[in-house]
């Protein structure tokens, strides 16, 4: 079987570690930074070695990450430790991508019990923060960078969720790495330091956090982020509990009030992380797991439903034939999130019938072969960023797909007095409209984009794995798993071939899609291909760019064996030993 051909290609263990440096030219504190090409951060190598291993793997976009999270399993750690002691790292040395003033979401292979498990641990709006109030405030969406876009952090309380189930090792011990690091400092990575704040941020506690001494980072500087350090030890003395209803909590409230935010003691005290069933559906002898909403994982399932009636893998990879379905695919899925997609305990989205075969049997038919639709209609039914992806495996078999943000690059950029860490502004993700499912409500989750994913085989887990990167992450993924599944490719191979990326689809917020939509091509992608798709009707972007950050795991049994994959459009790798 084609999804199992990437067994052959392995010829023996390799690192997936990316051994670039960043665009330093020029002098720099203690002397001359090493030479670098900032264009080639852009145009990074291919086919590496896909990382095998018997004991455990972590897969993380920053190598210090999943050194923390290996050091853990030798320490006797579940997977489920090491992912948390890896997302808690990067929230030190990938500050502007994740950490404690986000959210998180992931899904859990337990071996002991044989099944998945999904966790939300996002957060819901203030109870002081209606519909009402906004449209009073003569607002169209809710602002970006603002206080009014906060909802409250669920990061923690996952954390604390995963740890209480599944963890081994003691909370504070998954913590302590960190702590250390965030004291003694740590030398940016290349891509770190490139995404790095370039001069002065007015917002609040922003630039006294991660620009202390006013200058620019480049790779190689060395940051410190002691109130970092301190907030993990308040945790690792008092708890979780201290994030929701201790000191944290109040000074995050405290700031809150200072700053035109809407945040109250009891948005935190009544805070909860769910333990939710994940949804999925078959692609190929392939079950593929998501989080439900408020999530947007199920357009990656809508979108295999409607490629499974394409022979995907007798085409071409990356041809205009297989491109032009997937993009067809893409803005079918997407008209149905900006209407459907929003928080179930307020909303009746109609789950079952959008990741239906059947609905997709009836959708598939607005697919013209020949033809770009400039124009998509929702379906009728009833009732109708920056982010950092980590996953990690044991050597019991357990394994966790997670993913965890702060929504824009630095959140909302506003940082809690002391604290070290960017609230987020998911919370801009509420539509204004009265009469959409994900209208603004006090005390509910906006739509999120962050998903992690799953495949199992007949029951048993087969792939952890996810790709960063906002509204891109459904089209990545499907984009992964067709390499993976039709194209035969390694889980390294499938993470580094050049990508797509549609934008301009209608949104949750309320936007609608014009002339539909436009294209963006990686380095790599053929400008004949470009051409046909062109011809076919599709509005072609001139420039490349570089979209999303995958990472994955694929098991194997009879012997336990995982096969690891990491992104080079970021400076993480694959572990295993």
């Amino acid at each position: 079987m084609k999804r199992r051909a990437f067994l052959q290609l392995l010829g023996g263990v390799g690192a997936s570690s990316l051994l670039s440096l960043d665009s330093c030219l020029g002098a720099s504190e203690g002397g001359a930074r090493p030479p670098m090409d900032r264009g080639l951060l852009s145009r990074r190598n291919q086919n590496r070695s896909t990382v095998v291993s018997q004991h455990g793997m972590v897969c993380t976009a920053v190598p210090a990450a999943s050194m923390v999270g290996i050091d853990v399993l030798k320490a006797g750690g579940s997977a489920i430790d090491a992912a948390i002691a890896a997302n808690v790292m990067l929230s030190l040395v990938e500050p502007m991508s994740c950490g404690p003033g986000g959210d998180l979401f992931a899904i859990v292979w337990s071996e002991k019990d044989r099944k998945l498990f999904g966790l939300n641990a996002s957060g819901r709006s203030p109870y002081d923060w209606s519909l009402q109030q906004a449209l009073d405030l003569g607002l169209k969406e809710i602002p970006v960078y603002h206080p009014l876009a906060w909802s409250v952090p669920g990061c923690v309380s996952g954390w604390a969720a995963l740890h209480e189930r599944f963890g081994k090792l003691k909370l504070a011990r998954l913590l302590e790495p960190t702590i250390d690091l965030a004291r003694a400092g740590f030398p940016l990575s290349p891509i770190v330091a490139q995404g790095w704040l370039s001069g002065k941020d007015d917002r609040p506690g922003l630039c006294s956090t991660y620009l202390p001494e006013g200058r620019p980072v480049y790779c190689g500087t060395v940051f410190k982020n002691p109130d970092l350090a301190s907030f993990f030890e308040t945790l690792a003395k008092e708890g979780p509990q201290a994030f929701y209803q201790g000191d944290i909590a109040e000074r995050i409230v405290k700031f809150s009030q200072t700053h035109g935010g809407r945040f109250s003691m009891r948005d935190f005290r009544e805070h909860k992380a769910d333990w939710v069933e994940p949804v999925g559906t078959s692609y190929r002898g392939c079950d593929v797991w998501e989080i439900p909403p408020n999530g947007q994982g199920i357009a990656t399932l809508q979108m295999l439903n409607l490629l499974e009636h394409f022979d995907i893998g007798s085409m071409q990879p990356n041809s205009a034939e297989h491109l032009h379905l997937f993009l067809e695919a893409k803005k079918l899925a997407f008209e149905d999130r900006a209407v459907y997609y929003a928080d179930m305990d307020f909303a009746k989205v109609p789950l079952q019938e959008l990741i239906s075969k059947d609905y997709a049997a009836e959708r598939v038919k607005l697919i013209d072969p020949k033809r770009a639709a400039e124009q998509v209609q929702p379906g009728r039914l009833k009732g109708s960023s920056d982010t950092t992806y980590l996953t990690a495996a044991d050597g019991e078999g357990n394994m966790i797909s997670l993913i965890q943000s702060i929504y824009h690059g630095w959140g909302s950029g506003y940082v809690p007095d002391g604290l070290g860490f960017c609230l987020q502004n998911r919370g801009q993700l509420f539509a204004l409209d009265p009469n959409h499912l994900n209208k603004l409500e006090p005390h509910k989750r906006p739509f999120h984009t962050i998903i992690p994913a799953f495949v199992t085989q007949a029951g048993r887990p087969v792939f952890s794995y996810g790709v960063m990167g906002g509204d891109f992450q459904p089209q990545g993924q499907v984009q992964v798993l067709m390499n993976l599944v039709d194209f035969g490719m390694s889980p390294q191979q499938a993470g580094e071939q050049p990508r797509i990326e549609h934008t301009e689809s209608s949104t949750p917020t309320g936007a609608k899609m014009v002339n539909g939509g436009a294209v963006g091509f990686e380095k790599g992608i053929p400008d004949e291909t470009k051409l046909r798709l062109a011809y076919l009707g599709h509005r072609v972007r001139p420039n490349t760019g570089a979209w999303g950050g995958y990472q994955g795991i694929w098991r194997q049994d009879d012997p336990l064996r995982y096969y690891g994959g990491s992104d080079p459009r970021k400076d993480g790798c694959a572990m295993g030993y």
